[in-house]
């Protein structure tokens, strides 16, 4: 690797700026740190988004589960034809009662006032699925995350190792080993680890908290669905 002399002799006097480091830096060290750098904007980008996903799902399962225990039948808030996007809780009781709905009409459009346990278990199935499915969109693109902190630091080891094989090679051609000719060249390589770490450990915190949340709401997805099945079986299930 063939330093500037300027910024050779800057290194001797005082510290590089990280202007200077980046310009003593290879250019496969600036590709990956260009590279880390697009990941760190996914990264926040999408813990942005989730952060706001979340925190609405809670906001609307808030209020949907105080209306909710507010309805002396089951069934109040569906024949309403009231619609929530992007309220877990409402998905999963729209699935829940569509399925009752259609167990307990008539052709001629009244409803049953019972319903069999092989019904009911139809309506759990299909709450269960629904569960799944806001559970799989709260969880859509946290992956990006999990890729940013493992293969953050792992690509700025890259950089890092490669600067490091390129400034001794040049030492070897030089065949001259001192600290004035080595040390801005392991700086400009020891930069990548640095833009690696940067990206890696905000994306850890992010994606810890972010899965943490997921599984509160999951939990909350499941106690509601085995709630609202105990309401259904309480007005609907025939004793058999």
């Amino acid at each position: 690797m063939n330093f500037p002399l300027g910024l050779l002799a800057s290194a001797g006097s005082q510290k590089l700026s990280l202007f200077q480091i980046w310009q003593l830096a290879t250019a496969e060290a600036q590709i990956i740190i260009i590279v880390l750098a697009v990941f760190s904007i996914f990264a926040w980008s999408t813990m942005a988004a989730k952060a706001l996903q979340m925190r609405r799902a809670k906001k609307l399962n808030h209020h949907f589960e105080i209306e909710f225990r507010r309805q002396k039948a089951v069934l109040e808030i569906f024949e309403r034809k009231l619609g929530v996007e992007g309220c877990p809780l409402f998905s999963v009781y729209e699935d829940g009662c569509s399925e009752l709905d259609i167990r307990t009409k008539n052709p001629d459009g009244t409803r049953k006032s019972e319903i069999s346990i092989k019904s009911m278990e139809h309506i759990k199935r299909s709450m269960e699925g629904a569960v799944a499915r806001e559970a799989l969109k709260l969880e859509s693109g946290l992956i990006l995350l999990a890729i940013a902190v493992s293969g953050g630091p792992f690509l700025g080891l890259l950089g890092t190792v490669w600067g490091v094989m390129d400034t001794f090679g040049g030492v070897a051609v030089k065949q001259k080993a001192d600290l004035a000719a080595m040390a801005p060249g392991v700086s400009a390589a020891l930069i990548t680890t640095v833009a690696g770490l940067l990206v890696a450990i905000p994306s850890m915190f992010g994606y810890n908290w972010l899965v943490h949340t997921m599984r509160v709401l999951t939990v909350e997805l499941d106690n509601f669905a085995q709630s609202l099945a105990s309401r259904m079986e309480t007005e609907f299930l025939r004793d058999e």
